[in-house]
């Protein structure tokens, strides 16, 4: 049976899942999961997940959640080429690290400015809007200094499940108006880096995050 994805592009891991997949020409049943509606709430979803988010993967009767497990699973199953995640011991530590890091830091502060911008109720508090790009600020010169230092990709020197997942939750400040870009070439360089290498799939499951940015083009799109 075809491998079943439940997933929403709104959101971040769900875009770095996909992403894998297309670029390995995997095929998958994209199973649809209409957050805005609720759906992830549901009886039959929850009977999936309990926890009630995504992605979720059910590969025939095997149902994993959590995006990490799942990004890990797909490399071992279809024993895609190493670099994606190494064998390699020191090498494969550098993108479990960034992997655990990333909870709290990429995805916390990235998702923290879209959601005060786009999901909270007018009006915007502007003081903690400036006080949550400060700290995503912050976040984003660790990123360049510790991740991005000495290596063009996360850690590694070639393009890893981190970094869907990395660029994936830079992507999403845009849908509210803020460029992670402004101040930050090394992490223009890597974003431009990694899209280039997953095209077309990148442009095609961004389609919903480049319409939010398109809607907030009179937004100010300062971090600082």
């Amino acid at each position: 049976m075809v491998l079943k994805v439940y997933n929403h592009t709104l959101s971040q891991p769900c875009r770095a899942v996909l992403l894998l997949l297309k670029a390995n020409n995997i095929p998958y049943e994209d199973c649809h999961v209409d957050l805005m509606k609720g759906k992830q709430n549901e009886a039959d979803f929850l009977a999936l997940n309990p926890s009630g988010s995504v992605p979720v993967i059910d590969d025939d009767g095997f149902v994993l959640t959590e995006s990490v497990a799942i990004l890990k699973y797909i490399c071992a199953k279809h024993k895609l080429a190493d670099h994606w995640y190494p064998a390699d011991l020191k090498q494969r530590a550098r993108v479990d690290q960034y992997m655990a890091w990333q909870h709290t830091a990429t995805r916390k502060h990235g998702s923290a400015v879209f959601v005060a911008k786009v999901f909270t109720p007018p009006p915007l508090d502007e003081d903690n809007f400036k006080k949550l790009q400060e700290n995503l600020h912050e976040m984003l010169g660790k990123m360049e200094k510790v991740y991005l230092k000495n290596t063009p990709y996360l850690g590694t020197n070639d393009i890893s499940i981190a970094d869907l997942l990395g660029v994936c939750e830079l992507m999403q400040p845009f849908g509210a108006g803020v460029d992670v870009t402004n101040g930050h070439p090394v992490i223009k360089s890597f974003m431009k880096r990694v899209k280039e290498k997953l095209q077309p799939h990148f442009d095609e499951l961004h389609k919903l995050n480049y319409s939010m940015e398109e809607k907030c083009s009179m937004c100010s799109k300062d971090i600082l």
